[in-house]
């Protein structure tokens, strides 16, 4: 069952490898390393990380962020110390190890058209891992929040990411699943999937949520968030 989750976003200034000794949005950072902290805190017996890519499928557990997309030569240079993961669950992978994590982990993509139901489902399956699973979710909300946003100015973006983290903010997770797939596609809210299988994982409970950070530094909406689930 699950008894911690961690929402955080996937963009690549994560990486710290790619911004240097200058740090972009440090806030943001360390919002996503206390939610990755406060997870590895809850004592799991495994650590599901899932964020969105080309297919459903799960990845080597033992796999690492690929810079070469992001920076060739950096990339080039980096020892390889897994093989490349897509970018969200490479990132989460990070956030896990600066937090100390060595236990076992999972490591699962959901494909952008993914339905609802089966992104649901596939959070059931991930819940059922063990007796004590922790879910760290990395997603993206709407990148049309601002006329320099990826996507521009879509006004749509603001209700839609602020139902988002009402739901979060509430334990109200069931929401999520509502979220409908082609308005998430329309606004380039990549974690959509992503979301509805942290909602699948969850269902059935109220967890008690600590908001982090919610901001759209970039025009892209970027939600930190823990959640703990009391026991049953």
């Amino acid at each position: 069952m699950i008894t911690a989750a961690a929402l955080c976003p996937a963009p690549p200034l994560l990486a710290r490898e790619l911004t240097g000794a200058d740090p972009v949005v440090p806030d943001l950072r360390e919002a996503c390393h206390q939610a990755a902290v406060a997870l590895v805190a809850s004592q799991p017996d495994v650590v599901a990380v899932v964020g969105t890519a080309a297919k459903t499928m799960g990845w080597d557990p033992g796999g690492r962020l690929d810079l070469a997309p992001y920076a060739p030569m950096l990339g080039a240079a980096q020892p390889a110390a897994g093989p490349p993961v897509p970018l969200p669950l490479g990132l989460g992978a990070a956030l896990l190890d600066q937090a100390g994590y060595a236990g076992r982990r999972v490591l699962q993509s959901v494909s952008p058209d993914e339905p609802p139901a089966q992104c649901a489902e596939l959070g059931a399956d991930l819940a059922g891992l063990a007796g004590r699973v922790a879910l760290l979710v990395m997603a993206d909300g709407s990148a049309r929040r601002g006329r320099r946003a990826p996507g521009h100015l879509d006004e749509r973006s603001a209700p839609f990411d602020a139902e988002v983290e009402r739901a979060v903010r509430d334990g109200d997770l069931g929401a999520l699943l509502a979220v409908d797939p082609e308005l998430a596609r329309e606004l380039m809210a990549t974690g959509r999937p992503a979301w509805q299988v942290l909602a699948g994982a969850l269902a059935g409970t109220r967890p008690a949520t600590q908001i982090r950070y919610a901001a759209d530094p970039f025009g892209v909406a970027y939600l930190v968030a823990s959640l703990h689930v009391p026991p049953p």
